[in-house]
């Protein structure tokens, strides 16, 4: 069957997407943009190389919902076959090293004049200026030089980092995302496009507002462990239970608090909030009560009341948690779990469409649905590789 345009059912239905193949949070703001509509072609080199962030392409979900056409963009046939693309698109997305693009004749200058009306989206993790713009990095270094990541983690001792989640996908391909989507509103206005410059270390700053608005009042101690939101106080912290798994307890208000130590069973005895000298005997006395029975008897105690308190789920247990599955918010796609699209529209609901493949494995049909011609040609020529 014939690829086409135009599949996606979200809200961004009839945008066109070109966007060249990175790793990380290029490619995390593309699947978003899919998900929620858009069509999108993405650009790989052909063979992959090591930008897939698995071993079998399909299971790479930041790829989905994308056609993947293979190129050599080295090649000037490839650029300009590019450019062609960049012409009837609303959007460029590129997660290059700064210069790179400008390089193969695709930087903004390149682009914007084939096209006036482009949003040119750049992701990158130190941004396109300053002393460390071209300089490697990774998700645990942006975060770092912020201030985000110092006071992460429950070991006053060393700081714990997240995963990649904070840096490459909430300071990152997040704003990318926010950025495109405010600079396509403002081209409604104004009838011109324009670069968005998303580095992490701008996205994580902005996403650690809420810190910084604590510092500067007074209410934050730069010690980790020592917090309202970060385990400073019993009542909102992890705890184990009798079989080794673990309880998110986040019973922050007085009234969720009086919750909590209810359902514990340990209310006549129990410190209260406003107890601070107490806490530490506060404290051993939630540990000691949650470690009396296992996760599963506990979720079935806490179960829908104000308490605040979740089950610390696996990611393969996650999707089979009755909240999780009444909002599907887990779906099964060609036999591989994955989230779906979020959020939610009450008229135009995303449907996933193209799963994860080879990359160059769409590229005939993708570069022909696009309005390509001569796509055989460009093929043989070798500047484009069909897998």
């Amino acid at each position: 069957m014939p690829l086409t345009l135009g599949q996606g059912t979200g809200p961004l239905a009839g945008l066109k997407v070109v966007e060249l193949a990175g790793i990380g949070p290029g490619p995390h703001a593309c699947m978003i943009l899919a998900d929620l509509g858009a069509d999108v072609i993405r650009i790989d080199r052909p063979g992959g190389g090591a930008l897939s962030v698995v071993a079998d392409p399909r299971h790479d979900l930041l790829t989905r919902g994308r056609p993947s056409v293979a190129a050599n963009l080295k090649d000037p046939i490839a650029r300009d076959t590019v450019l062609d693309l960049v012409a009837e698109a609303d959007v460029l997305v590129e997660g290059l090293r700064p210069g790179v693009t400008e390089r193969l004749g695709l930087g903004p200058d390149d682009c914007l004049a084939r096209n006036p009306r482009l949003v040119y989206g750049r992701m990158t993790g130190w941004g396109q200026t300053g002393p460390l713009a071209h300089a490697a990095g990774h998700d645990m270094d942006y975060i770092a030089i912020t201030g985000a990541l110092h006071g992460l983690g429950q070991d006053k001792a060393r700081p714990h980092f997240p995963s990649n989640l904070v840096g490459d996908f909430g300071g990152g391909s997040t704003y990318l995302v926010i950025g495109i989507l405010a600079a396509l509103v403002e081209r409604g206005i104004s009838g011109k496009g324009q670069v968005v410059d998303a580095a992490i270390v701008d996205g994580t700053a902005h996403l650690n507002a809420m810190a910084s608005a604590m510092l500067a009042g007074g209410g934050f101690t730069e010690e980790r462990a020592a917090n309202l939101l970060d385990g400073g106080i019993p009542y909102y912290d992890i705890y184990e239970t009798a079989d080794g798994e673990h309880l998110a307890v986040g019973a922050l208000e007085p009234q969720f608090f009086d919750e909590l130590v209810t359902r514990l069973g340990i209310k006549e005895q129990a410190p209260t909030q406003a107890e601070l000298g107490r806490y530490d005997e506060l404290r051993t006395l939630i540990a000691d009560t949650i470690r009396s029975r296992t996760r599963a008897e506990w979720t079935e105690v806490f179960d829908g009341t104000d308490a605040c308190v979740a089950p610390i789920l696996r990611m393969s247990e996650a999707p089979e948690h009755p909240h999780v599955a009444a909002r599907e918010i887990f779906v099964e796609r060609d036999g591989v779990v994955q989230p779906a699209p979020a959020p939610r529209f009450s008229r135009t609901a995303p449907t996933l469409t193209l799963s994860p493949h080879r990359a160059g494995a769409y590229t005939r049909e993708a570069l022909a649905a696009w309005g390509v011609a001569d796509v055989d040609g460009l093929i043989d020529s070798g500047a484009f590789v069909q897998a």
